[in-house]
């Protein structure tokens, strides 16, 4: 997030988790099954941690220095690195959509080669980035059939888990073959896989993960107002769907610790639900 976001955006609320210990402490007390975070915040502190909770080191990340702005997803470590701290995954993003995407692609398949080769797992942020998905006023970066198909190139490199945004609208493809000829879809892709239902159009993401073969984890998005209820929101819409859960980082870190480990336990507790079952 100290990259991603800035770290004066991500921590000012909250300064506490300037230092890395806290971030670690705070999933080890939500009970959380893994802690993913940067080269540094998580070697900063392996030597006491690493095998008391599973790292995730996040090797590449988009960096908001440079002016103006630039959106590259680039490599800030490897998977040696992470190997040698004692993480037990590595993970990475890319910019599907993007004009650098194919380089992030052929850099990321082979980090993933290298970490199953190690024994190490692979988490994929597959996220789109494209100025050309905003039309008519609705934002196509969170259209189950763009990111569904951002999913299956994500496993396709072999991603073990799929991060996801929660999808909000559909026909992206419709929309972006309005002015121009782009991509391939079906109509059956609107008529007979998916509705306008938030499960449905998150099961979408789950079909395109090998019918959900690989897992699918949604983001638990920013922090703001309601953050408990969206949060238990977006993980009853995830598990109904057939996901396996989501990664939660602001609307957690960026409140006091107990709240925040309140809102990690509130998304376990859907998933530990025997009612909250696959719609």
């Amino acid at each position: 997030q100290g990259i991603e976001h800035s770290a004066g955006a991500s921590f000012a609320p909250n300064p506490i988790y300037f230092d890395p210990e806290n971030i670690v402490k705070l999933a080890i007390e939500g009970g959380c099954n893994a802690v993913a975070s940067t080269l540094g915040v998580l070697g900063s502190v392996a030597r006491k941690y690493a095998h008391k909770i599973p790292f995730i080191v996040k090797i590449n990340h988009n960096e908001l220095l440079t002016y103006p702005n630039t959106y590259d997803q680039i490599l800030f470590a490897n998977v040696k690195q992470a190997f040698e701290l004692g993480a037990t995954a590595i993970g990475a993003t890319i910019y599907f959509g993007s004009k650098e995407s194919d380089r992030q692609i052929v850099e990321i398949s082979k980090a993933f080669h290298e970490a199953h080769e190690l024994g190490m797992a692979t988490v994929l942020w597959a996220y789109l980035r494209n100025n050309a998905f905003v039309r008519n006023g609705k934002d196509y970066h969170v259209s189950a059939d763009l990111t569904g198909q951002a999913n299956h190139l994500g496993v396709t490199i072999e991603a073990d888990i799929v991060k996801q945004k929660l999808p909000q609208i559909n026909g992206g493809y419709t929309a972006l073959n309005e002015e121009e000829k782009y991509g391939k879809f079906s109509k059956k892709m609107y008529t007979d896989l998916v509705s306008d239902h938030p499960i449905d159009l998150a099961r979408y993401q789950v079909v395109n993960n090998y019918m959900g073969r690989i897992g699918l984890i949604n983001s638990g998005g920013p922090s703001g107002e309601n953050d408990l209820a969206n949060a238990v929101k977006t993980a009853v819409i995830n598990k109904r769907a057939g996901g396996m859960g989501l990664i939660s980082g602001r609307k957690a870190f960026q409140k006091p610790m107990k709240e925040g480990i309140e809102i990690l336990n509130a998304i376990q507790d859907v998933y530990l639900c025997n009612e909250i079952t696959v719609a």
